[in-house]
């Protein structure tokens, strides 16, 4: 027979992301906005383009445009429902998880 005790019931469940884990993530999002606008306007104040800066303005869209779905869960193929939280990507911080395949 089962018998629950302390210690089979250890450990804290993981759910999703605690809302100041979302608030520094919405801030990253945010100061990683600013450093590319920051750099843009250097440059055309310079008279100057940059293939990788124009890129970023086509295909990234900026922390107000996305999604919350986008903003704190990303793609997994293995998953169950396809998303998981994004603090389970190892060096989620260094990569960045803004572009997700459609309809997922």
């Amino acid at each position: 027979m089962f018998k629950s005790t302390q210690a089979l019931f250890g450990g804290r469940p993981r759910g999703a992301s605690p809302p100041p884990q979302k608030a520094r993530q919405r801030k990253r999002l945010r100061s990683v906005d600013r450093v590319v606008d920051t750099v843009s306007a250097a440059l055309e104040r310079n008279g100057q383009t940059s293939k990788a800066v124009n890129r970023w303005f086509a295909e990234m869209p900026r922390e107000e445009e996305m999604l919350p779905k986008d903003k704190y869960t990303l793609f997994d193929k293995k998953e169950k429902s396809y998303r998981k939280s994004i603090h389970k990507l190892p060096k989620w911080t260094r990569v960045s998880q803004r572009v997700n395949p459609p309809g997922f």
